[in-house]
């Protein structure tokens, strides 16, 4: 297995992946679709078993108004035949070793337990628009100075 970053000739294999993560769903791989197609900056990865992309992972700029402030966690999927490995936590262990992606506040929404064995931490300032009963919003390397609202593309 080996992880490499994203280039445009890869996405529709990324979308495959997609389609097999969530079956009877375009939700996703819709928003997925018009950010590319919208040349959003998008930081992103995947792991490659037998030519086969089987996890995947990108962040997208996170704003407070119209500055950016970090980087979202906005995509993580693994193959369900591939799931329980270990694959997503070397992808995540991964991304987080890059340049570009160490220089920034990092925020996400997800299961606590998992992220915070990666260092994220319960994030109450600033706040998430998309947290949800059962849904934790988590942060790492957040130094906030001002109370916001974090928002993202527009494509969310």
């Amino acid at each position: 297995m080996k992880i490499r970053r994203i280039i445009p000739e890869d996405r529709n294999k990324v979308y495959g992946l997609f389609r097999k993560g969530f079956p009877g769903s375009n939700i996703e791989l819709n928003v997925l679709q018009k950010l590319h197609r919208n040349n959003r900056s998008l930081h992103e990865w995947a792991c490659i078993h037998t030519n086969k992309k089987i996890a995947y992972i990108a962040f997208s700029n996170a704003y407070n108004g119209n500055e950016v402030c970090g980087l979202h966690l906005a995509y993580f999927i693994v193959r369900p035949d591939f799931q329980g490995r270990g694959i997503g936590s070397e992808l995540l262990s991964f991304a987080l070793r890059q340049k570009e992606i160490q220089a920034s506040t990092l925020y996400v929404l997800g299961d606590e337990q998992f992220y915070k064995k990666f260092g994220f931490e319960l994030c109450l300032s600033p706040g998430c628009q998309f947290t949800r009963k059962g849904k934790q919003f988590l942060s790492l390397r957040n130094t906030p100075e001002e109370h916001f609202t974090v928002s993202y593309e527009p494509e969310y």
